[in-house]
């Protein structure tokens, strides 16, 4: 049985709206596609696309702890999940 939602998915936007080198946005780590398909997607692709942020997000993190020694200071927590 699936689990109706009751509530909408904000979007993850943090109003930087930048691209990094990788095409990403460096506010809230969405692609291009993710970011304009965003109002279209289903809940279940909202998830997917928060997930990889996510995802994303920690790979720089780690890429930039690697690249100093001092540890940088996130600028998102989470996506309230």
């Amino acid at each position: 049985m699936q689990q109706i939602e009751i509530f909408e998915i904000p979007s993850p936007c943090k109003g930087i709206c930048e691209v990094n080198n990788r095409g990403y946005c460096k506010g809230c780590y969405r692609s291009r596609e993710e970011r304009f398909g965003w109002n279209s997607f289903s809940n279940v692709e909202k998830k997917q696309v928060i997930s990889l942020c996510q995802q994303r997000y920690k790979r720089y993190l780690q890429k930039h702890k690697a690249n100093t020694e001092q540890p940088v200071s996130p600028k998102q927590d989470d996506f309230g999940f």
